[in-house]
């Protein structure tokens, strides 16, 4: 038995479609409910990787055959003692040394660039939740990682919303924002809001439970909004949002965010919401979420379930999550190595 490790990049179209079936067979068999992997999604991580990170690629054979892959994210901008790590195996060729083969790779490749600390996700069942594999978690732990945020992803179906019972909700909500309006748009972020959105998403990485990740504070900026939008444009996301106005000073204080990907127009996710900490306690991230809600099936009426992911500790958020709808399907960990 024979495994090789070797780098590509987006200038390598053989290799790129053999960690695309990879990483397809993979999903398929460790998450059979989400989306079909996306093709346009995969090759636009290579041909149009986020603003401030570089990504290395590596594909493992297994006597000859295309087995696993590595994409290890290196941030530049800040971080930089740390990355991340998407290590995949194909369902047929687990328990062989594969992966084995390719953390080693990967250990090599932290050491080469200084990074003192890489993360990676694993899934798991909740009870009671549908079946999910344990190998992640498993080789982690085998790996030597640690645990350092639990996660847990929710769905909404949203043939199940009661939509009176959201117009309730949501006149509560309008009825303790005042001072403050709603602003929704598709798409590219206006000019006008760019400095504001920036904020915000840089609020992300320090206002979030982070658990025992070591993670910095993000430096966000317009150009790097601008560039992730490019970025998720290429890979054929379709963004909505909606944001809150605080009137007294113009600045946009609440934002939310849902996107649809282009392989199933039936899917979306729920990406950030986050509201300024100034301005909390008046129920505007229940306000976003709802309008926004309405605003996604507005334009995507096909949309039929929403995925969402929170830290398990992050009460505030699941409480307005579970408020309109979204119930728990698996648990995600957050494994941490220090290298």
């Amino acid at each position: 038995m024979s495994i090789t490790i070797a780098p590509f990049d987006a200038a390598d179209p053989a290799a790129i479609d053999e960690a695309y079936r990879v990483g397809s067979a993979a999903n398929d068999a460790d998450l059979p409910d989400f989306p079909p992997f996306c093709r346009q999604r995969f090759e636009g991580l290579l041909h149009h990787p986020m603003p401030g990170t570089a990504t290395l690629w590596a594909l493992a054979r297994l006597d000859g055959v295309p087995a696993g892959y590595l994409a290890l994210d290196l941030p530049q901008l800040d971080n930089t003692d740390n990355a991340t790590a998407d290590l995949i195996v194909h369902p047929a060729h687990r328990r062989r040394g594969v992966g084995r083969a390719l953390h080693q790779h990967c250990l090599r490749l932290l050491r080469e660039h200084g990074r003192k600390r890489v993360i990676g996700m694993a899934v798991a069942a909740l009870p009671g939740g549908p079946a999910r594999s344990t190998a992640g978690a498993a080789f982690a732990t085998a790996m030597g990682a640690r645990p350092a945020l639990a996660e847990v992803r929710r769905r909404l179906e949203t043939s199940t919303v009661d939509q009176v019972a959201l117009d309730d909700v949501l006149a509560d909500a309008r009825a303790h924002a005042t001072g403050y309006r709603t602003i929704r748009w598709h798409g590219l972020i206006p000019a006008e809001y760019v400095a504001d959105i920036a904020y915000l998403d840089g609020r992300l990485s320090t206002d979030a439970p982070l658990g025992d990740l070591e993670w910095e504070a993000e430096q966000v900026d317009a150009d790097r909004i601008r560039g992730t939008e490019r970025a998720l444009a290429a890979r054929g996301r379709r963004q909505y949002h909606v944001a809150v106005r605080h009137e007294e000073s113009g600045r946009l204080v609440a934002w939310t965010l849902l996107d649809v990907g282009a392989s199933a127009d039936w899917h979306a996710f729920q990406q950030i919401t986050i509201v300024d900490p100034a301005h909390r306690g008046r129920r505007l991230g229940l306000l976003v979420k709802i309008e926004n809600l309405r605003h996604l099936l507005a334009h995507e009426p096909a949309v039929r379930a929403i995925d969402t992911f929170n830290a398990a500790s992050n009460s505030h958020m699941i409480v307005i999550n579970e408020q309109l709808g979204f119930r728990p399907v698996d648990g995600w960990t957050d494994w941490q190595l220090t290298v």
